[in-house]
């Protein structure tokens, strides 16, 4: 394969050993840009900076190459080593600064060999092309000494220089050739001559390629395929584009992903084009006029073994992966400032763009995922996030499978709870890309403190946390489940392991907004304040277990009775003869004692689904928590409501009466 500007380049090496030869487009711009192109974008952990070390006989010219470079002219004077140099970024084809290390055999010892091996990021072993001497001990002396003990995945890469071509009217590729397909971390080699300052910049070019856009990770030369951990990559990536979920790449789906990863959409010509090269070498590359998983890694190893590396790593860097093809942190853990008292909240690009998910893969469009289904939503993630908790956290369809409103439900909960486990999720979805936004954090929304609201008398929060706590055996798991529509008939059959949350949602003043029920361990005691920290508390005694009361009082008078945390007692298992609790006094009387509502009777035997009432009350007292408190008069909570209702209706129907009288 020709390089840029020489036909004394060889091609990677996946053009060496007897494939086939591919042409591709004659376009510079078919799919997936072109090299050196504005493939850049989203570039994740590329290497900050490129040391390069130059190794080689005595009179081979490591020297006169690295002055060449810089001075732009042969030097009349050679010094027995160069000096490192220095190549600012803006002046290097990849943009980044560029280290450039000459070594001397006479000048320095073992020990500072190896000290900079350690250091360097690629070798350029250079040798005379008119000295077969210097070829020989290629491989007999420095390619061991370089990658002696080194496996195959950490073996430093090495560029191949033939210089003094100017003394020499043929080629030494033929020598070559065999060392390059002997030693698989050689990326290529490149015959050039310091005295014409014929491919100097080539040389360094190649070298900084093969440190920024390295051929090992990607592909095997031995079995002339993708390695395994591309292939991943690759196939999340396809996976990801393939916005219809039909298995193939249409046209618009491939533009929109060139625009992505390159800047611009494809020629329409250009893009039948890699389809047609695809079609001729592929058995199923190209299905319906798309192209397919197959179509897709197929040409990122053509690209690969023409050469192009860069390519590929624009895409993988696009989406997230760095040198070794993991997915960053900065990718999947972008700064988000929560400050204390504030909480986290998917908004409305988030919610749109889990919509999309959801209608992606629900194939079958029952408005429902099938857990085959929600499997293929999670195929590009590197495992499932969501246990078989998960049907018993959120609400489901009549016949148990994922609903689109438990879906966003389950995903508000895990914003909340766990924002960066919410972006780490959101960015294996590849949100930034399919969003066109830097990052994930677009799809939060952080809420103002807690402490504004309480000064403002006023919330802009839609979630809601409620802590339900109780004794053991009071039936506070039912009462999680009654949250999400289920008697305790539906809830004996119930599958899925046990959850200690519920989310769902409820009406608030004429808005919908998340409630979520977190079971508090009977056996976790209240260790610190922040153990108790939640919207509203919901204190649940058995009215059938006289010791129960005793339990949520004690708990009541530690940790909330100072607290501006809005509390409501609940009575359950009302279906049951009521006794008489073992306190000082009744439940009522410590109500109003305490300016708290009066306790909720409630209970979920019935045949229907259970009453709503009272998590529609702990998402109000969450929503106003100001009405609750202590210096406001010692009538109850919910009478204080009443009465302010009552009153704007009185006010309003006497402003309507003195406008009805001036008429």
């Amino acid at each position: 394969m020709v390089g840029p500007g020489s036909d004394a380049i060889t091609g990677p090496r996946g053009s060496r050993a007897g494939k086939p030869e591919v042409e591709l487009p004659a376009r510079r711009c078919a799919v997936f840009g072109s090299p050196g192109g504005a493939g850049m974008r989203g570039d994740g952990d590329m290497k900050r900076d490129v040391r390069i070390l130059l190794l080689g006989e005595a009179q081979v010219g490591k020297t006169s190459l690295i002055m060449a470079l810089v001075g732009e002219e042969f030097p009349e004077e050679v010094p027995p080593r160069a000096e490192e140099i220095t190549i600012p970024a803006d002046v290097t084809p990849e943009k980044v600064p560029t280290h450039i290390v000459d070594y001397s055999e006479l000048e320095q010892t073992e020990e500072e060999l190896q000290e900079e091996l350690a250091k360097a990021n690629v070798v350029c072993i250079v040798y005379d092309v008119t000295d077969g001497a210097t070829i020989e001990k290629i491989s007999r002396k420095w390619i061991p000494l370089v990658n002696g003990g080194a496996e195959r995945g950490s073996r430093i890469p090495i560029i191949l220089v033939g210089n003094k071509s100017d003394l020499q009217s043929g080629s030494s590729m033929e020598a070559i050739l065999p060392i390059m397909n002997q030693f698989s971390e050689i990326e290529t080699c490149v015959e050039c001559s310091a005295k014409n300052l014929k491919n100097i910049s080539e040389l360094f070019y190649y070298a900084q390629k093969a440190v920024l856009h390295p051929t090992a990770p990607l592909y095997d030369p031995e079995e002339k395929q993708l390695r395994p951990q591309c292939a991943r990559a690759l196939t999340r990536i396809f996976n990801i584009s393939d916005q219809d979920n039909n298995q193939i790449l249409s046209d618009d789906e491939l533009n929109f992903f060139q625009k992505s990863c390159f800047g611009n959409p494809l020629a329409p010509q250009a893009l039948e084009d890699v389809k047609m090269v695809v079609w001729k070498n592929t058995a199923d590359g190209v299905q319906d006029n798309g192209l397919t998983l197959n179509g897709f890694l197929f040409l990122n190893t053509l690209f690969i073994q023409r050469g192009r590396h860069e390519t590929t790593w624009t895409i993988l860097r696009r989406f997230g992966y760095n040198d070794i093809l993991e997915l960053t942190d900065d990718y999947l853990y972008p700064p988000l400032r929560v400050r204390h008292n504030c909480s986290t909240e998917l908004n409305h690009f988030g919610h749109q763009f889990l919509q999309r998910i959801f209608e992606k893969h629900d194939m079958d469009k029952d408005g429902a995922l099938s857990p085959s289904e929600l499997q293929s939503l999670f195929s590009v993630f590197p495992y499932t996030p969501w246990g078989p908790e998960l049907y018993r956290t959120v609400c489901t369809s009549d016949n148990g499978l994922l609903s689109l409103h438990g879906y966003l439900c389950q995903w508000t909960l895990v914003a909340y709870l766990d924002v960066h486990h919410c972006l780490e999720y959101l960015g294996y979805l590849g949100y930034p890309i399919l969003s066109d936004q830097d990052s994930q954090t677009q799809a939060i929304t952080v809420t103002r403190e807690k402490r504004i609201d309480l000064e403002k008398g006023q919330t802009q929060r839609n979630v809601f946390l409620c802590k339900v706590i109780g004794p053991r055996g009071t039936g506070k798991s039912a009462f999680l489940q009654a949250f999400l529509g289920r008697n305790m008939g539906a809830q004996r059959n119930l599958p899925g392991d046990l959850s200690f949350y519920a989310v769902n949602t409820v009406q608030v003043a004429g808005q919908e907004k998340y409630l979520i029920l977190y079971e508090v361990d009977v056996d976790t005691e209240f260790l610190k304040a922040s153990d108790a920290a939640c919207d509203v508390a919901c204190l649940m005694y058995d009215i059938s277990d006289p010791k129960s009361f005793n339990y949520c009082a004690s708990i009541y008078k530690q940790h909330y009775m100072d607290s501006q945390i809005p509390c409501l007692l609940v009575a359950s298992k009302s279906d049951l003869p009521e006794l008489k609790q073992q306190h000082g006094i009744s439940p009522a009387e410590f109500c109003y004692k305490h300016r708290l509502p009066p306790p909720f009777h409630f209970s979920c035997e019935g045949q229907g689904p259970p009453d709503a009432t009272i998590y529609t009350k702990l998402a109000t007292a969450a929503a106003f928590p100001h009405l609750n408190d202590a210096d406001l008069c010692a009538a109850s909570f919910w009478l204080r409501v009443a009465l302010g209702t009552t009153v704007a209706a009185v006010v309003g129907f006497t402003l309507y009466k003195a406008l009805i009288k001036s008429k």
